[in-house]
């Protein structure tokens, strides 16, 4: 099983830090496990394979494609700093 951990700043809150581990098995677009911290809480879900075709459908997004986008959002770190705005709600 592969993982990422990265450190983000929300736009909903730029001053605080919320740390995002992605976890997956062959690739994102097979499902992942998603934990997000605020170093005190911890927040777990899953993400599966259904889902993602499902909202790809959604966005009238080509699967790979979207699976792309989601690489970039969540496991890129540093390459995508900037490009990507998370809001905690």
């Amino acid at each position: 099983m592969e993982k990422t951990l990265n450190r983000i700043h929300p736009v909903s809150d730029p001053e605080a830090t919320y740390f995002l581990q992605v976890s997956w098995k062959q690739d994102l677009g097979t499902g992942f496990g998603i934990i997000l911290s605020d170093g005190q809480c911890a927040w777990t879900g899953t993400v599966s394979e259904a889902e993602i075709s499902r909202e790809a459908a959604d966005m009238e997004m080509d699967r790979q494609k979207y699976v792309e986008e989601l690489k970039k959002a969540l496991i890129a770190g540093e390459e995508s700093a900037g490009k990507y705005n998370f809001a905690i709600s």
